[in-house]
């Protein structure tokens, strides 16, 4: 036992009774990773409150304890099914009490028993058992002899191999001559598996116990053989390696004596000549010296000198005070972004803000912009003009189909490959710590389940907490409070509002047939003449055809398709002239036909006559503003309404919204109750495989309804857009301008909108006014008096004669 201290035993009771009998009635107890043999001495510490009862009712008689096995081990409490039938009946013979109410005892295996029943199931076990007997073989046979010796030479080997074996294990081996005892004391010392313990000491023949310790030991040889061989293997490879790094030393120590320094040295200071010469922020140099120090004193060659090496590489060559000057000549810079861009002045006037701000205070953070508008409006060659203007650097990365955290953020270093984040790779990439930094595409970012890249921007994107923005690769604040972020995305409803937030939202609506035909002209033209090897002499476009590329072969808010039609046209050129032709070749009306097909698009086709229950609403999508037809028509039924078109929740909503306003208003519009009880509804939106919602098509759903119910028809040079109620009032809606553009290139010449977006009017460019009349409404009444012509004639029925009918039946 050893010394034991008076605070931490409460009792310590020896056994000092002579052995008795064994009873046929103990208490028991379920241990649950070890089985008892006969002639083992085991300690055990015993928690559960039902054991340390049994072990004292035990002392308190003849201290005598049947211990067994449980099946799982994981199991607190287990009941009679969940412990093996065969154990071992043990005497108990010390047991400690400890303060934290646990007892530690040792036991000796006495002898097998089985259960023969559970007398007690409650509280603590007790059982009646049954003794199991052995045969014994006397003499011993040739088979079991020679197992014996197996069994020993085996046993001997292990504990060789493990550094355990003595003499007087040798001897305690050779003196046992019985099989069954020799195969229970192996059995004992191996660390065998519960099942593979409890088949043994279920198998009650000796020999045959015998062989499948001999089994065991044969696995267990091999086993501790390749152990030794694996150990001895890395002891040699750690011996080379403690060898080579101190011959290494050693040639150091030769190069600082000859005056020389070998290659780590030379790479070490390399690294510390670069830190200071990078002009860190002091937490930033201190991490970058630390993890200096942490090269130096490792070996060379190892995975981690390699991680760490990548780490200094990425802070020595971050831009942490290398600024680019601004160009701050205001009128210069104005020049600048008239050359590239046409129009935009909004845009234009920031930028120019930003400067004459940066000019009187050098030390103003940088702005984040967002420009929200449709494919092809020079949002991306924008940034990149602004950034010529200021004589900044320019640094473009996409977030399309991001979706994990640390493409923002960057991954941590204990990843294999781990890198910065995108801003911090962007920066490096730009030298400079104030570039123009563009992110493309904001609106189509995602998130899974490795984290919302949309929430690491806000820490980015935030100029009160972008100067000390954290990259989990550097673990370092980062300043970016000199950036100046500019974002684009193509609508605005995707951003998370937390994110929107942040960014002064810029909308780039498109540009009108006019605006066009200047940027064609000014800029598209010449660039693809330059891009398809054409001299200019060589091709002319003449204005009409110019015009008519536009209107007839492009419908778009943007530039890229009308691009690409022109880069078709100069191609089209530069292979007749690479086949040998001469001249100047002039693009006309009559020629565009022959080089790009016939029109695609005829921007009058809808407009051929007003109709009864068709009107024209305004629409605004991704690609700009559109022109959207409702239809509507009775047919007979039961007073049901049909919406067709994918329609969204909202615009069935103003559906429902239209057709009680109408039937509120029977009696104005002259309308039969049995209408609604007899026909039904059915209210089609075309283009039924794409999706559509909104409430800005209300008041268009309300005219077509109208319309059908009135026998009335809807001019067809009226369009018409806002959010209907059931008072029949008109509320304002959002992209007016927008709606405006897409109203102007389907040829409507009167738009009617909501009275409260009088203020959206300002934007509207001139030749738009000039061109289409906009006539604000605040109610039903006056959208109706302007969309509704008076009702079509009835066609007169001729008078039924017998005459007529007669030719009538003869044809």
């Amino acid at each position: 036992m050893g010394e034991t201290d008076k605070d931490d035993l409460i009792s310590i009771i020896e056994d000092d009774t002579p052995e008795m009998a064994i009873p046929m009635k103990l208490p028991m107890i379920p241990v649950r990773d070890v089985v008892i043999f006969t002639d083992m001495l085991l300690p055990l510490f015993v928690g559960r409150e039902k054991s340390v009862h049994a072990i004292e009712d035990a002392i308190a008689k003849d201290r005598y304890l049947f211990i067994a096995t449980q099946i799982d081990p994981g199991i607190e409490n287990p009941e009679p099914e969940e412990i093996y039938k065969l154990g071992t009946v043990s005497r108990v013979l010390r047991m400690l009490k400890l303060p934290d109410g646990r007892v530690k005892t040792l036991v000796q295996g006495m002898a097998k028993a089985r259960i023969v029943k559970y007398l007690r199931k409650r509280g603590v076990f007790r059982v009646q058992i049954e003794l199991v007997e052995e045969p014994e073989q006397v003499p011993v046979s040739i088979e079991a002899e020679a197992l014996m010796r197996n069994v020993r030479e085996y046993a001997e080997q292990i504990l060789t191999l493990r550094g355990e074996y003595t003499s007087e294990v040798g001897a305690i081996l050779t003196s046992i001559d019985q099989p069954g005892r020799l195969a229970d004391l192996v059995a004992s010392n191996l660390r065998l598996k519960i099942d593979e313990a409890q088949s043994i000491i279920e198998t009650l023949d000796p020999v045959q116990r015998l062989k499948k310790i001999n089994d065991l030991l044969f696995r267990e040889v091999e086993l501790s053989t390749m152990q030794a061989r694996i150990q001895s293997e890395v002891k040699d490879e750690i011996s080379k390696s403690q060898k080579d790094y101190f011959l290494r030393e050693q040639v150091r120590a030769i190069h600082r004596e000859l005056g020389e320094t070998d290659e780590r040295t030379q790479e070490v200071e390399a690294y510390r000549s670069k830190i200071k010469r990078a002009r860190m922020s002091r937490e930033a140099r201190e991490e970058a010296e630390k993890q200096l120090r942490r090269l130096e004193q490792m070996h060379p060659d190892s995975a981690e000198s390699s991680v760490i090496r990548t780490y200094l590489d990425w802070m020595v060559e971050l831009p942490w005070s290398k600024s680019t000057p601004d160009a701050l000549d205001i009128k210069n810079a104005r020049k600048i972004l008239d050359q590239d861009h046409y129009g935009l002045e909004k845009i234009k006037d920031r930028i120019l803000e930003y400067l004459s701000v940066r000019k009187l205070n050098p030390k103003s953070k940088g702005p984040i912009l967002c420009f929200v508008g449709p494919p092809g409006v020079g949002k991306t060659s924008l940034g990149r003009a602004i950034a010529n203007a200021m004589k900044r650097k320019f640094v473009r990365i996409s977030l399309g189909g991001i979706r994990d955290e640390a493409e923002i953020r960057g991954h941590r270093r204990t990843y294999i490959g781990a890198l910065p984040g995108r801003i911090i790779q962007g920066l490096k990439q730009a030298g400079a710590n104030n570039p123009v930094f563009m992110m493309d595409e904001i609106d189509k970012i995602g998130s899974d389940f490795r984290g919302d890249p949309s929430s690491a921007l806000l820490e980015a994107l935030d100029p009160e907490q972008n100067k000390e923005f954290s990259d989990h690769y550097l673990n370092i604040q980062f300043d970016l409070s000199k950036v100046m972020f500019i974002l684009t995305a193509n609508m605005s409803d995707t951003i998370p509002s937390a994110l929107l937030d942040r960014m002064e939202v810029i909308n780039l609506s498109g540009y009108t047939n006019d605006e066009k035909k200047i940027i064609a002209e000014t800029h598209l033209i010449p660039r693809q003449i330059r891009e398809n090897g054409i001299k200019p002499k060589q091709i002319h476009f003449s204005e009409k055809s110019l015009i008519q590329v536009i209107e007839e072969y492009t419908a778009e808010a943007g530039l890229r398709n009308l691009e690409r039609e022109l880069g078709t046209l100069c191609r089209k050129v530069a292979r007749r002239i690479a086949e040998g032709e001469k001249g100047s070749f002039q693009i006309t009306r009559q020629s565009l036909e022959k080089y790009l097909g016939p029109p695609r698009y005829y921007p009058e086709m809808d407009k051929e006559e007003s109709q009864v229950g068709l009107s024209t609403g305004l629409a605004w999508t991704q690609v700009g503003g559109e022109v959207l037809y409702v239809e509507v028509s009775l047919i007979n039924g039961k007073g049901e309404m049909i919406l067709t078109g994918q329609l969204g929740e909202v615009m069935q909503e103003s559906a429902r919204a239209a057709l009680s306003y109408a039937r509120a208003n029977i009696d104005r519009f002259k309308i039969k109750d049995s209408v609604f009880e007899n026909r039904d509804i059915h209210i089609h939106v075309p283009a039924g495989a794409i999706p559509k919602d909104g409430p800005s098509a209300g008041i268009a759903m309300a005219v077509a309804l109208i319309s059908a119910l009135t026998d009335r028809p809807v001019n067809t040079d009226v369009a018409m857009t806002g959010e209907i109620t059931l008072r029949g009032r008109v509320l304002p809606i959002g992209g007016l301008k927008e709606k405006s553009l897409g109203a102007l290139r389907a040829g409507i010449t009167t738009i009617i909108m909501p009275q409260k977006n009088n203020r959206d009017l300002v934007e509207i460019p001139k030749n738009v006014k000039r061109k289409i009349r906009f006539v604000p409404v605040s109610s039903m009444e006056e959208v109706l008096d302007l969309a509704l012509e008076p009702p079509l004639p009835k066609p007169k029925k001729a008078p039924k004669t017998k005459k007529s009918a007669k030719n009538s039946l003869s044809a």
